[in-house]
């Protein structure tokens, strides 16, 4: 079972743009060790708003690329699958660990379910009846289907409140390390990404909300202290606030550089 009053890294990194956010992702997950290293949650936010694409998925297939050109809005390419993603007014979060440290979580499912149950905590702290897609849909629902944007479609263990889906997760599990992040929706913001989709959504306001639109106004500084503290209590952990360290910094700098600031890896995910 988890370790009870284990240490984690606390990283609240602030507003970051698209490429700079995937690269410090990744360079928390390349220092990493399974054996040695504190496991890690790590709390951000995305400015100017931009789209992160699954790591399967092809851009052009998805996105009008000429168009988030032309207005400025960053695309970018996470190490995790899972569908399109517009970030904008939220907070997003981040834990990189190893499978020790969730050991009652054997499988991804599971380890979904125990790595999100802090956001159930969350959401129940600001008044909301949160729980699972799984034990909060209509039978007979289909949950799991492939879609091309995250927030049109539910997975099992995708967070809702009142049938609506609140925020999205996506998982990278290996035999060794465990790596997940998701986002934590403030205000609407989805009607501001249709535009550019190549498939036009329809019913996403009724399908998916935000805290503001579910009748919660936190301010951010709170919310990532509430996120904190239920993150604490539903995993039985000490969290100890944290800096990047100069070798995590070196390393997001040179993926941003040369992975998440590349057209190749952002429309494609070729790198080199």
């Amino acid at each position: 079972m988890t370790i009870v009053g284990e240490s984690w890294r606390f990283i609240d990194t602030g507003p970051l743009d698209g490429p700079a956010n995937m690269a410090v992702d990744e360079a928390l997950l390349e220092h990493f060790h399974p054996e040695t290293s504190q496991p890690v949650l790590r709390l951000y936010g995305w400015h100017p708003p931009a789209f992160s694409l699954g790591r399967y998925q092809q851009a052009a297939e998805v996105l009008d690329l000429e168009l988030c050109a032309e207005r400025g809005v960053p695309v970018v390419r996470r190490i995790t699958g899972g569908g399109l993603i517009y970030h904008a007014e939220e907070l997003t979060y981040s834990i990189v660990c190893a499978p020790k440290h969730i050991a009652e979580a054997g499988t991804v499912k599971e380890s979904f379910a125990r790595l999100c149950g802090f956001l159930i905590r969350t959401y129940g702290r600001l008044g909301l009846k949160a729980g699972f897609a799984v034990d909060n849909t209509p039978a007979g629902t289909r949950l799991g289907g492939r879609t091309a944007f995250c927030f049109a479609g539910k997975e099992e263990y995708d967070v809702v409140v009142a049938g609506r889906k609140l925020g999205g997760n996506a998982q990278r599990r290996t035999k060794r390390l465990i790596f997940q992040h998701g986002s934590m929706p403030l205000r609407p913001a989805l009607s501001s990404a249709i535009p550019f989709l190549r498939e036009k959504m329809s019913a996403l306001d009724k399908s998916t909300a935000s805290l503001a639109e579910l009748g919660v106004a936190v301010d951010e500084e709170a919310l990532k202290q509430t996120v904190a503290e239920c993150f604490a209590e539903t995993m039985g952990v000490i969290l100890q606030t944290d800096a990047l360290t100069a070798g995590e910094l070196e390393t997001g700098r040179q993926l941003e550089e040369k992975k998440y600031g590349s057209f190749s890896w952002n429309a494609h995910g070729i790198t080199g």
